[in-house]
């Protein structure tokens, strides 16, 4: 009987310890404010099975940021581009995004979707380039300060969290593409900060908020959080809810992405930690 009691307090007081944190988190460590924000992701699903609780995070009214969504596929690999693009709209307003506008899907033979497929990174660049930056290759004097109609651009990092070969190229597009923005200019900081989703082993990624402790302690260790203004690092947990939390995240894929939710997606929204926290960290970029 006695293991029956230990179980039965653990159910109670694991969550509550998880749900305090989640407090602890959302008003004392680092946040973006009025930043226009690009989240980069390679599919229509990636925002709720990978960012959710970013973007949860980061559309709260009160942090006054624009959020938009940058999909470089339509995840046509099954013959529904055209649903998944519909089905990520509606996912991107439901975890916060102002409007539909907010969400642009790139429509691009260079950037075909696939577990085979590796896109080129000074392609991506070049995308980047000209949808934020149109002026780059016309501006390249040294003694003038680089600008981008975005301020931070939030994408994977380079084990793409699931080792997807789409994922890990947005990671290398995005640092050429930063990198391209102070190239020849010594001294100037990049306009675009450069944030990337941290992967994790696979024991850890099927622990759902179990893995809070292991996040917070990597996160800790390895973040400067001296600089309000650009943070090292970035930690965002979902609480529960119907607003801002795990339930809405939920809510995106199983209302969202009705096209994709087969049996083993239940499994990863119950399971995968990246659905109830992530943590980001700023990529130091030099020039080329």
């Amino acid at each position: 009987m006695e293991w029956l009691w230990t179980i039965a307090v653990l159910v109670l007081v694991v969550p509550t310890l998880y749900l305090y944190t989640v407090g602890v988190v959302s008003t004392r460590f680092p946040m973006l404010y009025n930043k226009r924000i690009c989240l980069l992701i390679a599919h229509p699903d990636d925002e709720a099975m990978f960012f959710a609780p970013t973007v949860l995070a980061l559309t709260r009214p009160e942090t006054g940021n624009h959020v938009k969504i940058l999909c470089l596929s339509s995840g046509d690999a099954d013959g529904l581009g055209e649903t998944r693009k519909r089905e990520l709209a509606k996912s991107g307003l439901t975890l916060g995004l102002r409007k539909e506008d907010d969400v642009f899907v790139v429509e691009d033979p260079r950037f075909q979707d696939g577990m085979k497929n590796e896109w080129d990174a000074n392609e991506i660049a070049g995308l980047l380039s000209s949808a934020f930056a149109p002026g780059l290759a016309q501006s390249k004097k040294a003694d003038t300060a680089p600008t981008a109609s975005i301020d931070v651009i939030i994408t994977f990092d380079a084990g793409g969290v699931s080792q997807h070969p789409n994922h890990i190229s947005l990671y290398h597009g995005a640092k050429t593409f930063v990198a391209a923005l102070i190239a020849g200019r010594t001294g100037w900081a990049a306009p675009v900060d450069l944030y990337t989703l941290t992967t994790v082993p696979f024991a850890r990624k099927y622990t759902g908020f179990l893995d809070v402790a292991a996040t917070l302690a990597g996160w800790a260790f390895g973040t400067d959080m001296t600089d309000k203004k650009h943070p090292k690092g970035l930690v965002f947990l979902n609480g529960v809810g119907n607003t801002g939390g795990i339930t809405t995240a939920w809510k995106a894929m199983t209302t969202a992405h009705k096209s994709q939710m087969v049996w083993f997606r239940y499994g990863w929204i119950t399971l995968s930690r990246y659905m109830y926290m992530n943590d980001l960290k700023l990529d130091t970029i030099k020039g080329r």
